[in-house]
């Protein structure tokens, strides 16, 4: 991606930042707005039913709603786009499927409004960032000197992960992921597929949860580093998701929790001990990945991970291989995390994200940007 393709990309982002901010009052922007880099809160990103910080869709009216969710669309393609206003639709499923909870000091738990947009500095200058996130959803921007230099962290989710439709057609906003990750892991021999193998159990979550920076030794995170305040919730809610927590670390065992810990050393089937096929069926994968974001986007990540970056990559498995078996895969390598799981609700709930393990949040771009500014 050329220098102006990525500046034309900041430029509509920009542009759709500053038409939201214009139609809040000053209330709305004390919510809405924040400084940059403000690393704090531009770094604390979560996926569980919590406060995402930013301003929230059901705080705002019709109009400030569709420019939040015009600026959305500056993020994603058309298919991504889809996969998100699926993914905020789902609220409405899992509503029913979960009996319509309400919290106390909440109110409704799963709301398809329940999404906030922030916006950290000024949109209209060189360096600034956005965010649009809530449950299954966390999109995080980074534009430096006029250009975006990062798309990641990027989590889609789905609760449930398919979903019945008349005539027996299913709602799945990420089966890509599920069914290319699979047809791989599949077509793998014995002694790929023992290399790829991390455990014979998958985690609970994915391993790197939401934490702002990765760095060696991750496990899933614990309930209460999941949520921006834990007073939301219920204490009897975090004991009995803590509880549930040891269960599954216990029946995992130690050995299986230190392999798959996330570590800079790639773990799992290597780029070099795939055949031609699988290769192709691997970067297919990572093509559903990277089709969410808009093309400019996507070949500037695709790019960190091409050439002899890609020749660096592994795919790990843990869990089952047949459908509706819980499982969890991860594509690693030096500018790249994908991470995939597939493990709550009998195994119709599922995980996804994209990462740079050194550039999320365009922290390497940001640290160079400084260091020759000052």
């Amino acid at each position: 991606m050329t220098a102006s393709q990525r500046t034309g990309l900041a430029d509509a982002m920009s542009q759709a930042a500053i038409d939201w901010l214009d139609l809040l009052d000053d209330g709305q922007r004390q919510r809405a707005a924040f400084g940059f880099p403000c690393d704090t809160a531009r770094t604390q990103w979560f996926y569980t039913p919590t406060d995402h910080g930013g301003l929230v869709l059901a705080e705002c009216t019709q109009e400030q709603q569709q420019a939040a969710l015009r600026l959305l669309a500056t993020g994603l393609s058309a298919a991504g786009y889809n996969a998100a206003a699926a993914i905020m639709g789902h609220e409405l499923i899992l509503e029913r499927l979960e009996s319509w909870p309400v919290l106390p000091g909440w109110g409704r738990v799963r709301d398809p409004l329940g999404y906030a947009a922030a916006i950290f500095g000024d949109p209209g200058s060189g360096d600034w960032a956005w965010r649009f996130a809530g449950h299954h959803l966390s999109l995080n921007y980074t534009i430096a000197d006029g250009e975006l230099v990062s798309a990641t962290p990027a989590f889609f989710g789905a609760d449930p992960a398919e979903a019945q439709l008349p005539g027996g057609a299913m709602l799945r906003p990420c089966a890509a992921m599920e069914d290319l990750g699979r047809q791989l892991v599949r077509s793998l021999d014995e002694c790929q597929l023992a290399a790829a193998m991390l455990a014979p159990k998958p985690p609970p979550d994915i391993v790197t949860g939401n934490r702002p920076a990765l760095v060696d030794g991750l496990w899933v995170a614990r309930p209460r580093e999941r949520f921006r305040d834990a007073r939301l919730l219920p204490r009897s809610l975090l004991d009995g998701l803590e509880g549930s927590l040891r269960s599954e670390e216990h029946a995992l065992g130690s050995a299986s929790i230190k392999v798959l810990r996330w570590t800079r050393t790639p773990t799992g089937v290597s780029w070099h001990r795939l055949r031609a096929d699988q290769r192709e069926m691997l970067s297919a994968l990572l093509g559903a990945y990277l089709g969410r974001l808009p093309d400019r986007a996507a070949q500037a990540e695709h790019a960190k991970v091409a050439g002899a970056c890609a020749e660096q990559l592994h795919f790990g498995w843990a869990g089952g291989t047949e459908p509706r078996q819980p499982h969890y895969y991860r594509i690693q390598g030096p500018r790249l995390l994908a991470e995939y799981d597939n493990t709550q609700r009998d195994a119709n709930h599922v995980h996804t994200v994209w990462r740079d393990p050194d550039g999320d949040f365009g922290r390497d771009v940001l640290a160079a940007h400084y260091a020759s500014s000052h």
